[in-house]
């Protein structure tokens, strides 16, 4: 798509902890308020559990503790993203909406895996390969950028 010249992605602004997350539109399923989670014991900390979602249980995630924040605490949303055949769900605290975005201003900022540790990204690349994908596509919106596009200013 393109806009004046210049390409434009469409995102999902999701907010997690202090961190404004950009997620690739193109993986998005559904957006849904935070359902019951089902612990999984003896799984890595950035898995919730399971949600049983459209009548299937899918894999929760704490979007906070992928980019490296804390746990989060104040889930309110589920992000359902789609990984080929399958789905799981992000947990966040809250989401601001889709915004189309110029892609040079995305592949300048942050993925949104850089706050990680190497060791919970090692984690998901042997569980899922195809999740690591996606969240590499994703990236971290930096104050200067979501103010700008708050204001309406349309480019950041």
């Amino acid at each position: 798509m393109a806009f004046d010249g210049k390409s434009l992605l469409s995102v999902l602004l999701c907010r997690s902890g202090p961190r404004l997350c950009a997620l690739p539109l193109t993986h998005v399923r559904e957006i849904m308020r935070a359902l019951p989670i089902d612990p999984v014991p003896a799984m890595s900390d950035f898995l919730l559990g399971l949600a049983l979602i459209r009548g299937a249980p899918v894999p929760v995630l704490d979007c906070a503790r992928l980019v490296g924040s804390a746990l989060s605490t104040r889930v309110s949303r589920f992000v359902t993203l789609t990984l080929g055949e399958r789905q799981l769900a992000l947990a966040v605290d809250g989401v601001i909406g889709v915004r189309q975005l110029p892609a040079a201003a995305l592949a300048d900022i942050a993925p949104l895996l850089d706050g990680s540790d190497d060791g919970l990204v090692q984690s998901i690349a042997t569980l899922d390969a195809e999740l690591l994908l996606v969240l590499r596509a994703g990236r971290m919106v930096p104050e200067d950028m979501w103010e700008a596009l708050a204001a309406g200013d349309g480019e950041p």
